[in-house]
């Protein structure tokens, strides 16, 4: 039975969840604690946290959130923005984070990821690959959140992650990020062929057959949806709905939760 698991992603700007459109524009979603504790609660699987404004700052600053949230929710999470060192790691697994996503600092030295790798084991080592279309059939890797060309191809920058250690690949069209069109199935179905650790999709989804699509097209490890549950045009109750239908594994519910769908429609 295949596990795709459910990942809502919270992008968050000096304390306030917020969403955009191809990472631009971002609009003020909600206290991102709080609507972390209300995903776990609906029967989310893991959290991601992305600081999008760590690159400007020069660190990740979510610390503070960090702890609040892992206190409360007891479900992965994986932080990512701004880690440029083992010691950046360390302080936020020792707030509750359970992963750590690398970006920046990975294409400037991918020797990083298998320091941490190394220290802190492949299983907390995500590498997020922010992609953008680079002619037909191929993607270049970008940084800051889609400013910043990296000059690699993104189906090979995965192929060397992997190579140096990453646990886990979270890949983001940029393309599709927050127009709710549906994933980047050619670009996911090309990383997950070359690599053999779990790829998590992300950018696109906003519907229920996008998920389906996703299951059907690709072989991805986990799902992250962040503006259509942010808007409330898709439940977690839904998402589950959808992974039960296609025959996946479905985690059961935290006790005292009927549908996966508290508070989603208020």
């Amino acid at each position: 039975m295949r596990n795709l698991r459910l990942i809502p992603r919270l992008d968050v700007k000096q304390n306030w969840l917020i969403k955009g459109v191809q990472m631009e524009g971002w609009r003020k979603v909600g206290d991102p604690a709080e609507v972390a504790r209300r995903y776990a609660a609906q029967g989310a699987d893991e959290l991601v946290f992305m600081d999008v404004v760590a690159s400007l700052y020069e660190r990740n600053n979510l610390h503070e959130i960090v702890e609040q949230v892992a206190s409360s929710v007891f479900i992965p999470l994986t932080v990512g923005g701004g880690i440029r060192t083992p010691e950046d790691v360390g302080q936020l697994l020792a707030r509750g984070a359970d992963k750590v996503a690398l970006n920046t600092a990975a294409t400037r030295d991918p020797k990083l990821i298998t320091e941490i790798s190394d220290q802190f084991g492949a299983q907390a080592t995500v590498v997020s690959i922010e992609a953008i279309r680079n002619g037909a059939g191929r993607w270049q890797a970008m940084t800051d959140n889609g400013r910043n060309h990296t000059g690699r191809d993104a189906v090979e920058w995965a192929r060397e992650v992997e190579a140096c250690g990453a646990g886990e690949l979270l890949v983001t069209s940029i393309d599709c990020d927050g127009l709710g069109k549906g994933y980047e199935i050619d670009l996911i179905r090309r990383i997950t062929d070359v690599v053999a650790i779990p790829v998590v999709a992300s950018g696109g989804v906003g519907s229920a057959a996008h998920l389906t699509d996703l299951i059907d097209r690709t072989e991805a490890s986990a799902a992250a949806i962040a503006q259509a549950l942010h808007w409330k045009k898709l439940t977690i109750g839904d998402l589950r709905a959808v992974l039960a239908g296609a025959g996946c594994f479905v985690r059961p519910l935290p006790e005292g939760v009927a549908d996966g769908s508290v508070e989603a429609r208020s």
